[in-house]
């Protein structure tokens, strides 16, 4: 039998060596499953508030538990990274020639930075558990590519809670935490789940700007501005369009009116996380002439990358159509006849309400 002691000196250790890879939080939860996390997915994903996510469907039975994707697995260490900014997300909303990306998407793609972070820390546990004859440590590193729900284990793990926009929400780094996982086959002891500290505080169910959050901690991702501009296929619905502005990909709106954010310091994000300076504040008019090699060069490195240049110019569209520039119109006109069904169909759109 493994000495108790042993086990909690080497998830002291543990800790601290993950804070050194540049983890701002750290947390153990059970491996097992909750039966009460496990029915508000089945309930979210039978309202069909997933949208065109089909794959939260598909593989729902590893989704209710680490142990349901893992049978080995026994405890989880979650982990976050901070991605705090230093200027205010919300500062270009009124800036009609710039587009508007999300705060996580403006540097280094978090997948490289967090997972080869996570996979040094899981090094390391092997060969600490392995010289301190604690047992073998099984290892499975996951950082938003598989079959996991990061966020439910986090808030289990006490990184912090689930808010009112369904985002994990830290005392100390507020909304801007990137969450990865190790399973493990050791049996740590748990930390103590996060409380709920939203309080009566809906602000970011009233910054929403197309009511996706039909009640407090329920989102109906269909009508998410992340979601519409990254992972919905095809046009976007027309109620949703003007309520886009000038936002390309991703949105900000809930997690920046935060108040627990007044306690995160851009001093704490991993500076891979830092915005590139042509990320920051583009410029609406050059984005729009980009075709498919200027995108994939532009975008190299960022997790932009993934939706394509046709989903990402039909985004752009909607926000010309919404910034009334009629020094754009040239542009728009040059993609009514683009070879992408969605990008015609926003060009003639936006055509439309820039005449």
């Amino acid at each position: 039998m493994v000495n108790a002691a042993s086990i909690q000196a080497l998830r002291h250790d543990l800790e601290v060596e993950a804070r050194r890879l540049g983890f701002a939080a750290f947390g153990i939860a059970p491996a097992a499953e909750d039966p009460v996390r496990a029915a508000r997915l089945e309930t979210w994903l039978e309202e069909g508030m997933h949208g065109q996510m089909a794959w939260m469907a598909d593989r729902l039975h590893h989704r209710r538990s680490p142990e349901g994707l893992w049978g080995e697995a026994r405890s989880v260490i979650a982990l976050g990274m901070s991605y705090a900014p230093a200027a205010d997300p919300l500062a270009l909303a009124g800036s009609a020639d710039r587009a508007r990306i999300s705060v996580y998407a403006q540097g280094r793609d978090y997948h490289d930075t967090v997972k080869k972070a996570l996979k040094a820390l899981a090094r390391w546990l092997v060969a600490e558990a392995a010289r301190r004859a604690v047992g073998e440590a099984g290892v499975k590193v996951f950082v938003d590519t598989a079959p996991v729900m990061e966020k439910p284990l986090g808030a289990a793990a006490g990184l912090g809670w689930q808010g009112k926009h369904t985002n994990l929400v830290s005392r100390d780094h507020g909304s801007w935490l990137f969450l990865g996982a190790i399973y493990t086959t050791l049996d740590f002891a748990p930390d103590e789940p996060a409380r709920d500290r939203c309080g009566s505080c809906d602000a970011c169910q009233r910054a929403c700007p197309t009511e996706a959050f039909p009640a407090p901690y329920r989102l109906d991702a269909r009508r998410c501005i992340s979601y519409l501009t990254i992972e919905h296929k095809g046009p976007v619905a027309e109620e949703f369009r003007a309520a886009l502005g000038n936002r390309i990909y991703g949105c900000d709106d809930c997690l920046a009116v935060c108040p627990w954010n007044k306690f995160a310091s851009a001093a704490a994000a991993n500076r891979a996380f830092l915005p590139r300076a042509e990320l920051a504040a583009p410029r609406l008019a050059e984005l729009l002439a980009l075709d498919d090699a200027g995108f994939r060069t532009l975008f190299s490195g960022s997790p932009i990358k993934r939706i394509g240049r046709d989903r990402f110019v039909r985004n752009c569209l909607y926000a010309a159509g919404n910034n009334g520039e009629p020094a754009l119109a040239s542009q728009v006109r040059a993609l009514l006849g683009d070879p992408d069904e969605a990008v015609a169909d926003a060009a003639r759109w936006a055509l439309e309400r820039l005449s």
